[in-house]
């Protein structure tokens, strides 16, 4: 299939090089001395801001962290001369941040990177942020905090440079994209649009890639009703739906296809309050993820129809499908933007990774809205959403270097 780049993209040069395919890896032969020079130079300084920005509780949801989290934020991007917009992101009280650098070009680039974390209140102070073996440790080290480090540290090194051949970028700061919001969405997706390109700095992937291509996420929702009883004096008058919904888990977690990589993961079941009453009420919850949206729909028509075979008798099953991120598909727009990143990592000796990731991530929302763009620009790291997450500390300038100049190539007319 072939896929069109918008005018407004082809109007740039983005233009002969990534429109038209002219590009070759070949292209970059010798790394950019000063870009090099100065990425190297920020290690360090990149590193304690990672480490203040760790040290901070910022899970979805969590107010006061996700402002301290912002404000530091928003503190270095002033500095680089960008206008400050926050978006409120009602009816949580935190704010996603939109940051804006005006250049003379003619490109528009979107960055994005989220302050939110998967971790609950007290994780900082458990596993504060310590470097051990070369692998930097703590909570949202690597996913996202170190995009947020690998953005502002790139954009210091273009001020250097007084690099300013773009017409705009915008550093886009999510404050919820762990769990998703409405007013998120709308955000990007309006943001996504008024620009040329997106650049996601969700984190390196541990082969030290670049993601071309996400899975989209969905919850799924099983409710049963059955009827209370004693659960030690008439059992059989009752009707468990606490049994009933083990009943289907068991069968419709078998809805996944291996050859579509769909998956659904039962993951959360709620059921009675008391051991001795039988259970009348029952939820359980799924994860969903598809690399196609046909298989969303095929999921959640399975669901109802499977979800028919029952093993208690005159309990109620009702079942429902929530979409969450679209897919993010690989395109002839993220293979010449991938290729492009390839040139530029090889100037400084490096192989970059082509890879796709089962991981929901807001660059699908770019994506979905016609923007092309490329995912993975963030530090390198692993063991994402576990206490082990850990960032690579000889990523940072590799991929300081990467991002500042991936913007310049981009800006090219």
């Amino acid at each position: 299939m072939t896929f069109k780049l918008p005018r407004s993209f082809l109007a740039t040069s983005l233009g002969l090089t990534l429109a038209l395919g002219a590009f070759t890896p070949a292209a970059f032969a010798e790394p950019h001395k000063q870009v090099l020079a100065d990425a190297e130079q920020y290690k360090a300084e990149a590193l304690k801001l990672l480490e203040r920005l760790v040290n901070i509780d910022s899970g979805s949801g969590y107010e006061p962290g996700l402002t301290q989290v912002s404000d530091i934020a928003i503190e270095e991007l002033k500095k680089l001369g960008a206008t400050i917009e926050l978006v409120p992101n009602t009816p949580d009280e935190s704010n996603h941040v939109l940051a804006t650098l005006k250049g003379t070009g003619k490109a528009k680039i979107l960055l994005m990177a989220h302050m939110d974390t998967v971790f609950k209140e007290g994780s900082a102070a458990e596993r504060p942020f310590h470097i051990k073996d070369g692998r930097a440790y703590g909570p949202g080290v690597m996913d996202d905090k170190g995009g947020i480090v690998a953005g502002i540290y790139a954009l210091k090194v273009l001020k250097n440079l007084d690099f300013k051949d773009y017409a705009q970028i915008t550093f886009l700061l999510d404050a919820s994209e762990e769990t998703g919001s409405d007013v998120a969405t709308d955000l990007i997706k309006k943001t996504a649009k008024a620009h040329d390109v997106t650049l996601n700095l969700e984190p390196g992937r541990p082969a030290d890639g670049l993601v071309v291509w996400r899975k989209g996420s969905a919850t799924a929702v099983v409710e049963v009703k059955g009827k209370a009883a004693h659960a030690g004096v008439a059992p059989e008058l009752g009707r468990n739906a606490a049994m009933e919904a083990a009943h289907q888990i068991l069968q419709l977690g078998k809805l996944g296809d291996e050859a579509k990589k769909t998956t659904i993961n039962f993951t959360v079941l709620k059921a009675g309050d008391r051991t001795n009453v039988i259970p009348d009420q029952a939820t359980a919850k799924a994860d969903v993820r598809a690399a196609v949206p046909e298989e969303f729909d095929r999921i959640e028509k399975d669901l109802a129809r499977v979800s028919k075979d029952k093993l208690i008798a005159d309990t109620q099953v009702t079942t429902s499908l929530k979409r969450g991120l679209p897919p993010m598909p690989q395109t002839a727009e993220s293979d010449r933007l991938m290729a492009m990143a390839q040139g530029i990592y090889g100037e400084i000796g490096r192989k970059l990774t082509e890879e796709g990731s089962g991981g929901a991530a807001d660059a699908s929302l770019s994506a979905g809205v016609g923007t092309p763009t490329l995912d993975g620009f963030g530090i390198v790291g692993g063991n994402i959403h576990t206490p082990e997450e850990y960032a690579e500390v000889e990523s940072v300038a590799p991929r300081i270097y990467l991002l500042s100049r991936m913007i310049m190539e981009l800006a090219k007319r």
